[in-house]
């Protein structure tokens, strides 16, 4: 480290010195080495640009430093779906002008991604280097000729211009992730035989050139980024050799940084989901990084201060991408710089209220955060006046609510039976691949003594102990259900609380009933190491799901080896169809890949008998079955407890119930959050 690199982290004067070390790009300094990665939200589709403004202006007040946009289509077959946010005319120039006008007025930085989707535009009339299907879309893509090639490139170049026009600071160019300009690149969708296609120089040219040609149109004091696929996980993906040409060749056409992308989304690999690991593919970034001049940016599961400071530190990049991570906690950058980084909310990487909703054509939030993306519309202004309230229950409800209200000024009282706060969330937490949640709860914990709630652990809340409150809000929970399924006498039979809270163990032999999230998260528990969680140990995640190195195969796709599971399983349902159908949209496969990778047997469609010390007795299509078991775990629902609201209801007191005690269907904290933000915004 030279001398004046030390007077600079000595100078920024926090824990975090690296990360909050300027960074000069010639025409422009940044403050930080932060970038917000680029997330599409559906706010631009809705077209209140006033909400799409204050997404991104209330994130550059965070202090973050230089925001990337969702991605915009630079034409109407390039984009994502039909109807995707671009910059087609001259009203949507103005459009976007009101976003880095609000940007700019709150000290920030914005870049536009420009996402051209190539095959996996969900549309008929999606192009790509070849005419080979997407195996997540069902429309083939039209095959471009030369002309169509060239009309591609003039309109992601028109857009770059417009992005300019409309005051952003700069543009990301999407090179990965299996979007149009990498489908180009790689052999498993670039079959062509002419200067696009065959060798590497041709495959690389049309990034290349759509680089060289953007640099032209913007000038040189206009921040260009590409983001380049440093591990495509897909057959026929590139080698190492060709990242490090490819990177060379878009730095001699003229980036200002190169971002990195990690893996297709058609991928059978996980890579932002809360099971890989944090920084699970940082040591590409680092591997990359001298061999260009420009600045790399390391990305996909940072989402803590210490782990972006510590990539930093190490010279494992020069700057560090975090997009969801900003859902959680716009306020990310200033309460880190502040010394207050106990306070950031904390992404869980769970996907549930962000990427679940962006593929269900829904507006993307946060579980953590419900005003992610709903800043106009949910606000926590000050109380007009303040009251006293009880909050029965410390699970993610009542937590919630407590912290909301008395962020507004109320004076908040929070009962809580058990000796600790967190209710199902410790549950979550023990699973292996959701430590994540673990973090969450130590936030809730911090929140509650910082915003001056009154927590009384191992106190039951009494109709006698709420008397005198202003506002009474119930938020107790669920009990696991009992299915009725007859039990003989010397069976092993306990249901999924008393297994996650270590009350009770379980055999070598286990039948899970029920296949729901939580039967397929205590099916991952029962497989696994006892306290070894392969997400806590990147090799062996690597491992595990055939994480291989690029510069030995292409695409860094190896062939899995999973450690062997240590319980041999079977999950069941009632239901008729394959397990797992109702687990989320972009995870719900993980968890499936995961279990059959430890021999989980799924099985759906079967009723239950009975439950003997030999172990579960169904029927399958009307035929007898017996399924080996020490033991069986019920994962059969659960119940809401109500009897504290029945009770006041009773005295005729007035009551807010909220999440799982008010509906108990399948646990549900986006659902219990987003529930009790909202009353507490309202009272």
């Amino acid at each position: 480290m030279t001398d004046a690199m030390t007077e600079t982290l000595t100078e920024t004067g926090t824990d975090y010195p690296h990360l909050f070390r300027p960074l000069d790009l010639g025409h422009v300094t940044l403050p930080n080495r932060v970038l917000m990665g680029s997330m599409h939200t559906g706010l631009e589709e809705t077209g209140d640009w006033n909400r799409v403004a204050e997404f991104y202006a209330t994130r550059a007040r965070g202090g973050v430093a230089l925001m990337v946009t969702g991605g915009m289509a630079p034409n109407r077959e390039g984009g994502v779906f039909p109807g995707a946010a671009g910059l087609f005319t001259p009203e949507d120039i103005a459009h976007h002008r009101i976003v880095t006008d609000r940007v700019h007025a709150a000290g920030g930085r914005i870049a536009m991604q420009i996402l051209h989707a190539g095959r996996y535009a969900y549309g008929k009339d999606c192009v790509s280097a070849s005419a080979i299907k997407s195996p997540i879309s069902p429309f083939p893509p039209r095959e471009l000729d030369e002309a169509g090639i060239e009309a591609q490139i003039a309109d992601i170049v028109t857009a770059a211009a417009r992005a300019r026009e409309a005051g952003y600071d700069g543009v990301e160019v999407m090179g990965s992730e299996g979007y149009f300009l990498n489908q180009f690149i790689v052999r498993h969708t670039n079959r062509r035989e002419d200067r696009w296609g065959g060798p590497f120089e041709n495959r690389m040219r049309l990034p290349v050139e759509v680089m060289r040609r953007v640099r032209a149109a913007v000038g040189h004091d206009f921040i260009v980024i590409f983001r380049i696929s440093l591990i495509d996980l897909v057959p026929d993906g590139s080698t190492w050799d060709e990242v490090v040409r490819l990177a060379r060749a878009i730095e001699a056409a003229g980036a200002t940084m190169l971002n990195t992308g990690i893996g297709w989304h058609e991928a059978r690999v996980p890579t932002i989901a809360t099971s890989v690991p944090r920084a699970a593919f940082a040591h590409l970034t680092g591997r990359l990084r001298p061999e260009v001049g420009i600045p790399v940016i390391a990305s996909n599961r940072i989402n803590r201060p210490e782990v972006a400071e510590d990539l930093l530190a190490r010279g494992m990049a020069d700057m560090v991408s975090m997009a969801r991570p900003f859902l959680a906690d716009p306020d990310f950058i200033a309460k880190a710089q502040a010394g207050r980084a106990a306070e950031i909310a904390p992404c869980i990487a769970c996907n549930q209220a962000c990427l679940d909703h962006t593929f269900s054509g829904r507006l993307t939030s946060c579980l953590v955060n419900p005003r992610a993306c709903h800043e106009t519309v949910l606000r926590y202004d000050p109380a007009p006046q303040a009251r006293r309230i009880a909050v029965a229950g410390a699970g993610p409800a009542g937590m919630a609510a407590a912290i909301v209200a008395a962020e507004r000024g109320h004076e908040v009282t929070l009962f809580e039976a058990a000796d600790r706060i967190g209710g199902q969330l410790n549950h979550a937490a023990a699973i292996p691949g959701k430590e994540e949640f673990a973090g969450l709860i130590d936030w809730f914990a911090t929140m509650l003594r910082v915003r001056g709630v009154d927590l009384r652990l191992a106190t039951p809340a009494t109709p006698e102990a709420l008397e005198g409150f202003d506002e009474v809000i119930v938020a107790t929970g669920v009990r696991p259900r009992d299915p009725g399924i007859p039990i003989e006498p010397g069976a092993e039979v306990i249901d999924y609380a008393r297994l996650l809270s270590g009350a009770a163990g379980a055999g070598p032999r286990v039948a899970v009933v029920g296949a729901g999230g939580i039967g397929f998260d205590v099916a991952e528990w029962l497989v696994e190491r006892p306290g070894d969680s392969p997400t806590l140990h990147p090799d062996d995640w690597r491992r595990d799901w055939g994480v291989g190195d690029p510069a030995q195969v292409p695409g860094g796709l190896a062939p899995p080896d999973p450690a062997p599971p240590t319980r041999q399983v079977t999950l069941l349902q009632r239901k008729p169809e394959k397990p797992g159908r109702g687990l989320g949209k972009t995870t719900g496969w993980i968890h499936r890949a995961a279990l059959a990778a430890k021999g989980v047997q799924m099985i759906g469609g079967a009723s239950y008998d009975r439950i003997t010390p030999e172990g579960l007795e169904i029927r399958l299509n009307g035929e007898p079955r017996l399924i080996p078991a020490d033991t069986v775990v019920l994962c059969t629902g659960q119940d809401s407890v109500r009897d504290l609201a029945e009770a006041l209801a009773a005295q005729g007191r007035t009551v807010h119930v909220i999440g799982g005690a008010d509906v108990a269907a399948e646990l549900d904290a986006k659902r219990a959050i987003d529930q009790a933000a909202r009353l507490a915004a309202a009272l």
